[in-house]
C-alpha cells in the first residue's frame, strides 16, 4: 500500500444547499445541508485513504473543540494525523460554504493569522513507509520543507499551487510537481490562458507543471507544448473539494509509480465522481469507482 504525507490545512466545514449565491445582503434559505472535515491537505488525505492508500496528515491547529472535530473526521476516514500541533490560544480553521443548484460554492473561510508558521513537528526525514509528499498553500512555513523530504528520500514532492503564491517561491522550486489550478496559475503568470500561463511557468520552474482547468480538463506543460488530458462528462451537483480529491488522487498513483499523464486521468476521474455528490469531501469515490469510470474517459 502506498503512503502520502499531506502537509497543510484541515478545516471543519458547514455548507449549505442553496438556489443561487445572493448577490447583496439578506436572508437565504438552504434546502441542504452537510458538516465535517475540509481544507486542501484534509481533503485530500482523506481521498487517499478512500482510494486504498495510506495517508498520513501534517497539520497546525488551535487548541480548540473544532480542532478535536477535525482529527476525529480525519481519523474516522482512515487518515493517521501523524504530526499535528495544537497551538495555546490559537483557533483552527472553520469555513462556511454555499453550494448553488449548479454546483458552484462560495467559500467563506476562516484561518487563524496567529497560528505561527514556524512548528518543528515535521519529521527529519520522509518516514520509509510513505512514497510521496503533497503540500498545500495554507501552511507557507511547511510546504518548501515537506517538498525537501520528499526531494531528499527521492520520491514526489507535490505542490497543490492556489493563489497566494507571491511568499511561496522555495516552495515552487522544491517541489517535483506543481499542479496549478486555473487561479493559481493566473496569481502567478498574470495571464489566464492556461496555454500560455503553462509556458511562463516553465520557463521559471524546474519541475513537471500542470493546470487543472474544471471541466475542461488538465493541461500538462511539455517540451512541444501543453498537452490536454480530458475530464469525465459530470452534472456537477458540488464542486466543493473537487480540486482536493483530485490531488489526492494524483499524488497516490505517482506514490504507486504511475506515470504523470496516467495519474492525471485517474484523478480527473475521481474529481468528477465527487462533484456528482452533495457534501464536499462527502463525494470522494472508492477505488473500485474510479476505475470502473476510467473507460468513459472521452479522447485527448
Amino acid at each position: 500500500m502506498a503512503g502520502v504525507l499531506c502537509v497543510g490545512i484541515a478545516a471543519y466545514d458547514m455548507v449549505f444547499g442553496i438556489e443561487a449565491i445572493p448577490d447583496r445582503a439578506g436572508k437565504v434559505r438552504a434546502t441542504r445541508f452537510a458538516e465535517g472535515g475540509g481544507g486542501c491537505a484534509g481533503n485530500a488525505a482523506a481521498a487517499i485513504a478512500r482510494l486504498g492508500g495510506r495517508a498520513v496528515y501534517a497539520g497546525r491547529f488551535g487548541a480548540d473543540a473544532i480542532a478535536e472535530r477535525i482529527l476525529e473526521d480525519l481519523g474516522r476516514e482512515g487518515v493517521e494525523p501523524r504530526h499535528v500541533a495544537k497551538v495555546a490560544g490559537g483557533k483552527s480553521s472553520i469555513s462556511a460554504i454555499m453550494v448553488d443548484a449548479g454546483g458552484e460554492r462560495l467559500i467563506v473561510n476562516f484561518r487563524d493569522p496567529d497560528l505561527p508558521e514556524c512548528l518543528d513537528i515535521l519529521p527529519e526525514a520522509l518516514a520509509p513507509d510513505l512514497d510521496a509528499v503533497l503540500a498545500d498553500t495554507r501552511w507557507i512555513g511547511a510546504a518548501a520543507p515537506a517538498l525537501r523530504l520528499a526531494a531528499q528520500a527521492g520520491r514526489p514532492g507535490i505542490l497543490d499551487a492556489e493563489p497566494p503564491l507571491g511568499a511561496l517561491d522555495a516552495a515552487l522550486q522544491a517541489a517535483s510537481h506543481v499542479v496549478f489550478s486555473a487561479i493559481g496559475l493566473a496569481d502567478l503568470t498574470g495571464t489566464a490562458d492556461p496555454v500560455a500561463g503553462l509556458a511562463i511557468a516553465r520557463s521559471r520552474l524546474p519541475g513537471w507543471l500542470a493546470v487543472t482547468d474544471g471541466a475542461a480538463g488538465t493541461f500538462v506543460a511539455g517540451a512541444d507544448g501543453p498537452q490536454r488530458v480530458p475530464s469525465l462528462p459530470v452534472d456537477a451537483v458540488d464542486t466543493l473539494g473537487a480540486g482536493d480529491v483530485w490531488h489526492g488522487a494524483f499524488a497516490l498513483r505517482l506514490a504507486e509509480g504511475a506515470g504523470e499523464i496516467e495519474a492525471v486521468g485517474f484523478a480527473n476521474v475521481a474529481a468528477a465522481l465527487k462533484c456528482r455528490v452533495f457534501g464536499g469531501k462527502a463525494g470522494a469515490p472508492d477505488r473500485a469507482a474510479v476505475e470502473a469510470a476510467l473507460g468513459e474517459l472521452p479522447p485527448a
